[in-house]
């Protein structure tokens, strides 16, 4: 059967940022759909944002492309433009190799759920926008290149 039971798929909480960028993003719980369904060449997740809780660190990606979908609840996106507030039925996507960081902050009082969608190349780099952060496809380092500690539990 090709039904994905949301139950069975493999879950993420928190955060695999190192410390202290880790804190921000504990709180939220991502279900791996695409992966659920076998699928290697795009990523399908299920984001749940409790209240006050970030999809991330501001961020961009040099190779993969991310298309975000409010499916309830309301968030904020927060790009170089400023914020902006997206509610159930809106969405935005996010172009490979444009330097303009975004990120998802939950303000309300309530869960939001997100669906998201993106391509996974694996040489893809991460650039965080905000803080001393890249992404390199096994680890984490600040600009210079130095690696980040490993997080203590």
């Amino acid at each position: 059967m090709k039904k994905i039971d949301l139950e069975s798929a493999e879950t993420r909480t928190g955060s695999r940022y190192p410390a202290p960028f880790h804190e921000t993003g504990m709180d939220k719980i991502r279900r791996r759909l695409a992966a659920a369904a076998g699928l290697t060449q795009f990523g399908v997740n299920l984001l749940t944002l409790r209240p006050g809780v970030w999809s991330s660190q501001r961020h961009w990606h040099s190779r993969d492309e991310e298309f975000v979908f409010v499916v309830s609840g309301e968030v904020a996106l927060v790009t170089d433009a400023g914020e902006e507030v997206l509610r159930a039925g809106d969405c935005a996507g996010f172009k490979a190799g444009e330097p303009d960081g975004h990120h998802l902050i939950n303000r309300s009082d309530r869960d939001a759920v997100v669906l998201e969608v993106g391509t996974d190349h694996a040489d893809d780099v991460c650039t965080y926008s905000d803080i001393d952060m890249i992404a390199l496809p096994h680890s984490y380092v600040h600009r210079d290149g130095a690696p980040y500690p490993p997080r203590r539990a």
